[in-house]
């Protein structure tokens, strides 16, 4: 499986902070159901609100996660990431 990050604005002002924590779980689900999972999540600052890094079989299945990540209300931005040892081999050839 491949790895994949999504970084996630909110969309709008928050109206309940402890019904956009209830969401995760409902994400969660939504992912699996696209053959997708949900690996780890973080709040962070800055420029976006979250941080999600899920593992997906292949660009298409994380593509749909991507969709699901929409659907609850998120702007997101998602792409594929690989350990940077992974990267050292890549570039040694």
């Amino acid at each position: 499986m491949a790895k994949y990050v999504s970084l996630i604005k909110l969309r709008g002002p928050v109206q309940n902070v402890q019904k956009m924590a209830a969401v995760w779980g409902d994400l969660d689900i939504d992912v699996r159901e696209y053959g997708a999972e949900l690996e780890q999540s973080y709040a962070i600052l800055g420029e976006y609100d979250f941080m999600v890094v899920m593992d997906a079989p292949d660009r298409d299945t994380a593509f749909r996660a991507s969709l699901a990540i929409e659907n609850q209300g998120f702007d997101s931005q998602t792409m594929e990431i690989i350990p940077v040892e992974e990267f050292a081999e890549l570039v040694e050839d």
